[in-house]
């Protein structure tokens, strides 16, 4: 199987190409890492390749704070300057830098 370098990084801010949301990326699977039922789940003609980086975000919606798992293909950098406003990022991330969090240094895992 081919390799990929991610094409987002570890505290970056994106944004859903096609749905409402936006999050900061805390962490990045080289390929599909979920189960097929929730693959399957997902409509056919908007279902993306499992061959792709897949990362995992705290999002946020102008409803809900949720996790979520976006395949490399529908996400966009997040252009517009602000935060997360995600509770769980002051948890994993320190100062907020445009479009970037710094990691904390004391980050347990």
């Amino acid at each position: 199987m081919l390799q990929r370098e991610a094409k987002f990084a570890f505290g970056q801010v994106v944004r859903h190409r096609h749905y409402p949301f936006r999050g900061v990326i805390f962490d990045v699977d080289p390929t599909f890492n979920n189960s097929d039922e929730w693959w399957e789940a997902i409509p056919e003609d908007v279902r993306p390749r499992k061959d792709q980086p897949f990362y995992h975000l705290l999002a946020e919606n102008e409803q809900h704070y949720y996790m979520a798992y976006v395949s490399e293909q529908n996400l966009l950098v997040d252009e517009s300057g602000e935060p997360v406003g995600h509770p769980h990022v002051a948890e994993l991330f320190g100062e907020f830098r445009g479009s970037f969090y710094e990691a904390r240094t004391n980050r347990a895992h």
